[in-house]
């Protein structure tokens, strides 16, 4: 749940809208409710649609967190 929360976390900090979708359903990427609702693990292919005046940043920081930082994560054992 932690990764959840750090997500909505960064996202809340964007006044753009954020819609994160896996496979048929889609939810609001700022609602820590809605984004436990799509129950996604590690590897889990998630598309991310931003709207608003600072989308690009919103995306940029998102990427930042899943990426780079992976959430504060040691990655997962092979």
């Amino acid at each position: 749940m932690r990764p959840a929360m750090q997500f909505v976390d960064v996202a809340n900090r964007f006044d753009s809208d954020l819609a994160v979708s896996s496979g048929e359903t889609s939810v609001d990427g700022k609602s820590i409710m809605q984004i436990s609702m799509l129950a996604a693990t590690v590897g889990t292919k998630l598309k991310i649609k931003a709207e608003g005046h600072d989308a690009d940043e919103l995306i940029e920081a998102l990427r930042d967190l899943v990426e780079e930082k992976m959430f504060d994560e040691p990655p997962p054992k092979k």
